[in-house]
């Protein structure tokens, strides 16, 4: 019969040498904690005779110095400050809600910060993954269509819709179950295309694939370029926001920096995004320099100008850079300066907000000689009359009409039907 096993006395002993040394160690402090308050009494002054009441005494510069470097008696007792004077970081209930787009939090100096630029991952997005001493934990993936990857050890893990710095910790914190102290890092070695929206005062609005890592810039001349009702100086874009899924609206001005030849701000476009070029408002015209925008690389390359001319009966296209004059437009239909005809031009130029044809008549030969006041700017779709009486008629024909045009394809199309009938001649 095999005898009874005695208990383990090691742990048992450490726990009673343990025991004592606690025991000992607060003996100590208690009679540290007692000599002190005695050895500062004794030095203040406070100790007097029994029932004798006294105020304590003011400290020398000596015995101040002692105290603040043994820490102040009253830095050792909580402070209990009264609950009608403690303030509260209560937002004023009838205070105006911030701003959509969080702008002061996402935008300086024009430029979109960090935190705004955050990318997210998706599917087609690789992901190359370093586990540091642990090569064979090491690998690339490529996220599929539901947003997963592999990892060894780990099996299949949700990465879509998070950003690397969250990846990277999911990832360390689940091979931290089999690893001592594992070191992850994750880079996104291959960025999937961006499906983007473009709207607003472009050539061409609608939804656009680009390039990864693809500008403004690049977006808004995928989309033909800006019109010349653009106001480059309020350009949006909208973002799904990475904490909280909410829309983010940041506005950028372009046009400032173009004016004054400094950076651009440097956004990324990311899948998702939604690009919308406002409208140059009436009021704000003055201070904006159509031209300079126009012959940015934001704008459309070049514009096309519809010009009737008196000897036919068809009616032409000129394609001009963007930006051109008046003047460009006349000089390459060669016209001859002794001709009547060439004082009295039509400029006719459709108005979509209110669906009409705006007529403005012109001096060619003042323009030609230097009237800036006849050199007027040119936008795509105009249309160039030339011919007294071909002006009387078509300006005729554009006042009769009751019903406004639906879009400049249908304001177009008036123009070539009334070539046709009218033809020309003076």
């Amino acid at each position: 019969m095999n005898p009874t096993p005695k208990p383990h006395k090691l742990p048992l002993f450490q726990g009673n040498r343990l025991i004592t040394l606690s025991s000992t160690a607060v003996s100590k402090t208690a009679f540290t904690l007692v000599g002190a308050m005695l050895l500062w009494s004794a030095e203040a002054g406070v100790i007097a005779d029994v029932g004798q009441s006294q105020s304590l005494p003011e400290l020398t510069g000596e015995q101040s110095e002692q105290v603040e470097s043994n820490g102040a008696p009253e830095d050792q007792v909580p402070v209990i400050i009264p609950a009608e004077i403690l303030e509260f970081n209560v937002p004023d209930p009838n205070a105006p809600p911030p701003p959509l787009g969080y702008q002061d939090l996402f935008l300086q100096n024009n430029q979109p910060t960090a935190q705004f630029n955050r990318y997210r991952l998706g599917s087609g997005d690789t992901l190359q993954i370093q586990v540091e001493r642990f090569p064979d934990l090491s690998f690339a993936y490529t996220i599929d269509i539901q947003g997963n990857i592999v990892v060894p050890l780990l099996g299949q893990i949700r990465v879509g819709g998070k950003t690397v710095e969250e990846v990277q910790e999911t990832i360390r914190a689940g091979l931290d179950r089999f690893v001592v102290d594992p070191k992850v890092s994750v880079v996104v070695s291959g960025f999937r295309p961006a499906e983007v929206t473009i709207t607003g005062e472009v050539q061409r609005p609608g939804f656009y694939t680009l390039q990864p890592g693809s500008t403004i810039n690049e977006a808004l001349l995928a989309a033909g370029g800006t019109t010349n009702d653009a106001d480059l100086r309020k350009v949006v874009v909208r973002r799904r926001a990475l904490f909280d899924d909410s829309i983010l609206e940041q506005q950028l001005d372009l046009f400032t920096p173009l004016q004054n030849a400094t950076d651009q701000p440097n956004l990324i476009l990311q899948d998702g995004d939604a690009l919308i070029v406002l409208q140059l408002e009436s009021q704000d015209v003055t201070d904006y320099d159509r031209t300079l925008a126009s012959r940015s690389s934001f704008a459309q390359a070049q514009i096309n100008v519809r010009v009737l001319n008196y000897p036919g009966e068809r009616i032409g296209n000129v394609t001009l850079p963007n930006g051109s004059n008046f003047v460009d437009a006349f000089t390459a239909i060669a016209p001859n300066l002794d001709d009547a005809n060439v004082r009295k031009i039509a400029l006719i130029r459709f108005d979509p907000e209110r669906g009409k044809a705006v007529t403005q008549i012109l001096d060619g030969k003042k323009a030609l000689l230097g009237d800036i006041s006849q050199n007027v700017p040119l936008q795509n779709d105009d249309v160039i009359v030339v011919g007294r009486n071909l002006v009387a008629k078509i300006t005729n024909l554009v006042d009769r009409i009751t019903r406004p045009f639906t879009d400049v394809l249908n304001f177009q199309r008036f123009f070539e039907d009334a070539a046709d009938q009218l033809g020309g001649g003076d």
